[in-house]
Order: C-alpha cells, then sequence, then structure tokens
C-alpha cells in the first residue's frame, strides 16, 4: 500500500513538472510575438508623421486604437499594417513609440515590426532587417509660404539658409550637400519642425514628399520646395519597408502581401491620408 501511494505521490510530481515546462514554454512563445500563438501583430511608429502616420482623438476614417491610450493612430502606415495584419490573420495592435525608440523596441520583442515611413539605410540593416518597399518618395524642402526660399529650384539655393531636419534621419545627413548652409540641430520630430518653421527659428526642413505635401495641404503658410537639382540619395535612403527582426520569420510572408498591393493602390491609400490627416500645426 505504502508503495502504490509513492508511486501516486511521484507520477502526480511528474506531471506538475510537464505542466509547468509547457507553461514557461507558451509565455516566452507568446513574449515573441512574431512566433508567439497569442495572434497580436504589434506594430510600432510614432503616430506624429502625417500622412504616414500621426495621433488622433477618435476612431474617425477607420484609425486604430492605441495600445495603452486613449488616441488612435492613422495614416498610411496605419493603412499598410492594417493590410498585412489582414494576410497573417492576426489582430493590429498599434504601439506609439518615440522614433528612436523604435529599433530597440523591436530588437527587444516588444512589437513584431516597425512600419513607420522608416528607409532601409545601410546603416539600419546592420541591426534589423528590412522587407520588399511599400512607398517610395524623393526629398523635398518644407519651408515658409511667400518667404524668399518659395522659388527655389536647386539645394543651392538654400546657400545661408538655416535648415534642420529629423534626428537620426539620413534627411539630416543631406543637408551637408548645401554649400554654405546653416545646419541647425537636428530635431526630434516634424510638428517641432513646423513650429520652428512658422516662428523664423528655421528657414525650412528636409522631408519626403508626401509629409511635405501633407504639411502645406494643412497649414496655409507652409510651401514644398521640389528641386530641378536635388539631394543626391541612394535607392534605399528614398524607399519606405517594413522593419523586421534579424531572420524572422514574419520577411516572407509580409512580402508576399506586400506583392499584393499595386503602385496603383498604394497611391490611392496615400491619397486619402492626405485628405483625411488632421490639421497641422
Amino acid at each position: 500500500m505504502k508503495g502504490k501511494l509513492l508511486l501516486f505521490v511521484a507520477m502526480a510530481l511528474t506531471a506538475m513538472i510537464l505542466l509547468a515546462a509547457c507553461g514557461s514554454d507558451n509565455s516566452t512563445e507568446n513574449g515573441k510575438g512574431s512566433t508567439g500563438g497569442d495572434n497580436t501583430f504589434k506594430v510600432g511608429l510614432e503616430a506624429g508623421y502625417p500622412p504616414f502616420n500621426w495621433t488622433q482623438m477618435d476612431g474617425s476614417n477607420d484609425a486604430v486604437k492605441i495600445e495603452g491610450q486613449a488616441e488612435y493612430a492613422g495614416g498610411y502606415d496605419v493603412e499598410i499594417a492594417k493590410k498585412i495584419a489582414d494576410g497573417l490573420g492576426k489582430e493590429l495592435v498599434i504601439v506609439k513609440t518615440e522614433w528612436d525608440g523604435l529599433v530597440p523596441a523591436l530588437t527587444s520583442g516588444k512589437i513584431d515590426a516597425i512600419i513607420a515611413g522608416m528607409s532601409p539605410t545601410a546603416e539600419r540593416k546592420k541591426t534589423i532587417d528590412f522587407t520588399d518597399n511599400y512607398y517610395k518618395s524623393d526629398l523635398v524642402m518644407v519651408v515658409k509660404k511667400g518667404g524668399k526660399y518659395e522659388n527655389a529650384t536647386s539645394i543651392q539655393d538654400f546657400k545661408g539658409a538655416k535648415i534642420s531636419a529629423q534626428l537620426n534621419t539620413f534627411h539630416y545627413s543631406v543637408i551637408d550637400q548645401i554649400e554654405g548652409v546653416q545646419k541647425q540641430p537636428a530635431m526630434d520630430n516634424f510638428t517641432a519642425m513646423r513650429v520652428a518653421l512658422e516662428s523664423g527659428v528655421i528657414d525650412g526642413y528636409v522631408s519626403e514628399r508626401p509629409e511635405a505635401v501633407s504639411a502645406s495641404a494643412a497649414n496655409e503658410n507652409y510651401a514644398m520646395v521640389e528641386f530641378t537639382e536635388g539631394f543626391q540619395t541612394s535607392d534605399d535612403d528614398t524607399a519606405i519597408a517594413v522593419g523586421v527582426e534579424k531572420g524572422s520569420e514574419l520577411t516572407d510572408k509580409i512580402n508576399e502581401i506586400l506583392a499584393g498591393i499595386s503602385e496603383e493602390e498604394q497611391t490611392q491609400i496615400m491619397d486619402r491620408a492626405i485628405l483625411n490627416q488632421p490639421a497641422a500645426k
């Protein structure tokens, strides 16, 4: 009798250990996001770069609620993220993250992908992988409407001008191509640059065409300058792609989904984003 009791206890303990091990494995997988079983697709973006992404107070125009916040996120990136999440069969979760925190959030497993108007530059490729492009644009300058630089046609027309761009972007590095420019400190976000431009702290900031169209359409004080003699950039610099972890199984899956979005549809999505954006500040 005693032997049978000891055998029963031993079997019970073995079962408990196995259950604990299984529970530990599931917890670890869920934490990884991309390979976990929680059925969510967590996307990081700054929600402050219209028309690619922005923050709004309600769910109008099919905006997506931001995780842990009362606000919603909208924009071109959000629409692309929806299509990818649908294609993956997962629920989209938007994680609002400062620009400088996006790559660390990805590599630490807090998010599954970066869909934030991010270019697949050679420097970033050292740390993370990128999918195929989901948009491509040119560099332009945003200036004050009616100002001395509104009719510029070459980047060299900005000699002596006070020019800035967003921190930790290639936009900031290309300012050095302007001879005699007064390169100003880089700024954290586009809202800060627009305020600096309107107040006269800077004469212009480097941007991609969709953001510049967005800014000038939403605020009559801004104008977009396109160049006949513009900045020298690589194809990767002006492309936009999804950032994923090194060696992620998501890369091929996302590429299959992106292949189903034609250039015509991309343009339509961007046009809607520009139309739906909140007023520029």
